[in-house]
C-alpha cells in the first residue's frame, strides 16, 4: 500500500486548505485513516482520524472545531479540510491507514501501517 499525500501550501492565518491522501497498491476500503503533524523539534501529534464506514472520527484536541477528515473510499482517498489555520498549525502532515480491529485506538500511531511522505502546512501571522 502506497500513501500519497498533496494539499500542503503556505497560507495566512485564518486561511483554510484542503489536504488529500490518495492510497494505491493493494488497498483496502476497509481501513481506518489517520493524520498526524510534526513541527520542528516537536513529536508527532495526532489531529484528526476515522473508521473505514465513517461512523467514528476523532480529533487532537488543538485542531477540534477547525479541522475535519473525511474520505471517499471509492476513490481511496482521505482529506483533512483545515480552516481557521493558526501559525502554530504549521508542521508536515503525514497521512496514515491501518486495518481495523475491534479495539482500535485511532489516535495511536503504532495503530497505523502505512505512511506517506508528509507535506508541508506552513501557517504565516
Amino acid at each position: 500500500v502506497q500513501l500519497q499525500a498533496s494539499g500542503g501550501g503556505l497560507v495566512q492565518a485564518g486561511g483554510s486548505l484542503r489536504l488529500s491522501c490518495a492510497a494505491s497498491g493493494r488497498t483496502s476500503s476497509s481501513s481506518a485513516r489517520g493524520w498526524f503533524r510534526q513541527a520542528p523539534g516537536k513529536e508527532r501529534e495526532f489531529v484528526a482520524a476515522m473508521s473505514w464506514s465513517g461512523g467514528s472520527r476523532y480529533y487532537g484536541y488543538s485542531v477540534k472545531g477547525r479541522f475535519t477528515i473525511s474520505r471517499d473510499n471509492a476513490k481511496n482517498t482521505a482529506y483533512l479540510q483545515m480552516n481557521s489555520l493558526k501559525p502554530e498549525d504549521t508542521a508536515v502532515y503525514y497521512c496514515a491507514a491501518g486495518y481495523e480491529h475491534p479495539t482500535i485506538n485511532l489516535a495511536a500511531p503504532t495503530e497505523y501501517a502505512y505512511w506517506g511522505q508528509g507535506t508541508q502546512v506552513t501557517v504565516s501571522s
